[in-house]
């Protein structure tokens, strides 16, 4: 991969995540858009979200799109800069519900912890991993943020991915996407950013 390509791909997986987690300062109403693409016409993408729903997405001038690829909890160690949605648990702790791994350049990206809608209930704590220890079922990782940690179990079996190119072909009828969007007064949705699914691997978060 060239360094021109990376420091492109770079910068564009740190503004898909900086609108992911709603850190726009011009979004009055961020939603995140989950489902499958039922067509891509123009700028106009129209997605069956997983409640069912049918969304038209308007894709502003310049969106880009992205994938992501399959990472393993191996490859979790400290220092790294992960992305965890996660659950309480009955034990006080959290458990997560998919991992990203960032690439080292966006080391920093929509730090914190902060209410996530994946499911009921859940957060995503972006933070450096301060140890990831292994155990019988799996790792349980403590993480650092500005402002506090949090300890996260990561069964075996959570999804773990990191960012991978893709292109506008990619988006075609059942594919899986997550669009980070922003929802005008009238109720229309439009979004700079598109991650789908490719090679059998799905947006987890």
């Amino acid at each position: 991969m060239s360094p021109i390509f990376k420091t492109g791909f770079a910068l564009l997986a740190g503004a898909l995540m900086a609108g992911t987690v709603g850190f726009s300062a011009n979004a009055a109403d961020p939603i995140r858009v989950r489902g499958t693409v039922e067509s891509l016409e123009g700028s106009t993408l129209s997605v069956k979200t997983r409640e069912g729903t049918d969304a038209k997405i308007m894709l502003k001038d310049g969106w880009k799109v992205s994938s992501v690829a399959k990472a393993s909890i191996d490859d979790i160690k400290p220092g790294d800069f992960v992305g965890i949605a996660s659950l309480p648990t009955a034990d006080g702790g959290d458990g997560a519900l998919e991992v990203l791994i960032f690439p080292a350049a966006m080391k920093g990206t929509g730090e914190g912890s902060y209410a996530w809608d994946l499911k009921p209930n859940s957060s995503m704590t972006n933070a450096t991993v301060a140890d990831a220890v292994k155990s019988v079922d799996g790792r349980t990782v403590t993480v650092k943020y500005k402002g506090g940690e949090k300890k996260i179990s990561i069964p075996d079996g959570t999804p773990v991915v990191t960012f991978a190119p893709a292109t506008e072909s990619d988006i075609k009828s059942g594919a899986t996407v997550f669009i980070p969007s922003e929802r005008a007064a009238d109720g229309s949705m439009s979004a700079l950013r598109v991650v789908v699914g490719t090679h059998g691997i799905v947006p987890p978060m």
